[in-house]
């Protein structure tokens, strides 16, 4: 029997099959697997510059954010023929060949197999071992909040300022923030996870009550943890714009420091799909220059 609702669609010259798309993926809110779809589609333009060329790692929720989801690392052997892949760290066996999205089908694509959360390396493919990018994964422990993390953001920004850097804000779409630093520039994996490290304790040693930078889920309570170890050749992180599987279509979403001060002030910040498209409309890509911007790191004995 044929497949429930399955079309055929073309996506820049791809033709893709498109199945199940009134299933709803988010029962609280009725979101459907067509909605999904249509968002990868609109938000590919100012996505992919964050993507491309990473192996990325997909979380895929087939039947919805009530189920059980699950990660892939290895691109599925059903992809389609020009559904390109790059080789990727994997795992303590080796090296896997991961996804890689440099276009909107693919994207797409993606969206239609229902991964939901797009997770990226700090590394492009094909130079796996230098990141372009070094982030802090900001994680409240409660009953500390995303306004918490904004504080933390703040202290953050401030450190790197004295050296020189700047960063860029976005929420995690889940509870938290992140901060990513662009880099552009030959680094290792090792000396950014070094200096995060480094941040992280500088603050933790300053603002005992306010910060962790331990993993220890006892340490966490009402402080912000600063995940420094996302900087691991082998870690990805939510990626910019993607969506999450939580009750509600929530997007890790780019934002500028005044929304940053805001939220340290009190303000909390969560957007969903719809907000998300409408905001890039109004302001752009607020990641955008995290895509080019050199920078260099410290050395790693200053």
């Amino acid at each position: 029997m044929p497949e429930p609702e399955a079309v055929l669609t073309e996506v820049d010259g791809r033709t893709l099959k498109l199945t199940n798309l009134s299933k709803v993926l988010y029962p609280m809110v009725g979101f459907t697997k067509a909605q999904i779809i249509e968002y990868y589609a609109r938000i590919a333009p100012v996505m992919l510059p964050h993507i491309e060329n990473r192996g990325i790692t997909f979380k895929r929720w087939p039947n919805g954010v009530t189920t059980q989801p699950f990660f892939e690392k290895r691109c599925p052997s059903h992809r389609p023929e020009w559904q390109e892949t790059c080789l990727g760290p994997g795992d303590r066996v080796g090296g896997i060949h991961y996804c890689v999205l440099n276009e909107t089908a693919s994207l797409v694509w993606a969206a239609n197999l229902a991964a939901l959360e797009i997770h990226s390396p700090m590394a492009r493919c094909g130079d796996i071992e230098s990141p372009t990018l070094l982030v802090f994964d900001l994680d409240p422990g409660e009953p500390a909040t995303i306004i918490e993390c904004g504080q933390v953001a703040l202290l953050i920004r401030a450190v790197l300022e004295t050296v020189g850097l700047e960063a860029w804000a976005k929420t995690s779409g889940s509870k938290g923030m992140q901060l990513y630093v662009p880099l552009n520039t030959p680094h290792t994996h090792r000396h950014a996870s070094d200096f995060a490290l480094a941040v992280a304790q500088l603050l933790e040693k300053q603002h005992p009550k306010a910060v962790t930078s331990t993993m220890a889920k006892k340490e966490r309570p009402n402080k912000v943890f600063i995940d420094w170890s996302q900087n691991s050749h082998h870690k990805t992180t939510i990626a910019p714009y993607s969506l999450r599987g939580k009750d509600r279509p929530s997007v890790s979403t780019p934002i500028s420091w005044d929304e940053v001060s805001n939220c340290a002030d009190g303000e909390h910040l969560h957007f969903e799909a719809g907000d998300v498209l409408e905001r890039v409309d109004e302001f752009g890509d607020l990641f955008a220059d995290t895509a080019t911007l050199e920078q260099s790191l410290p050395a790693a004995n200053e």
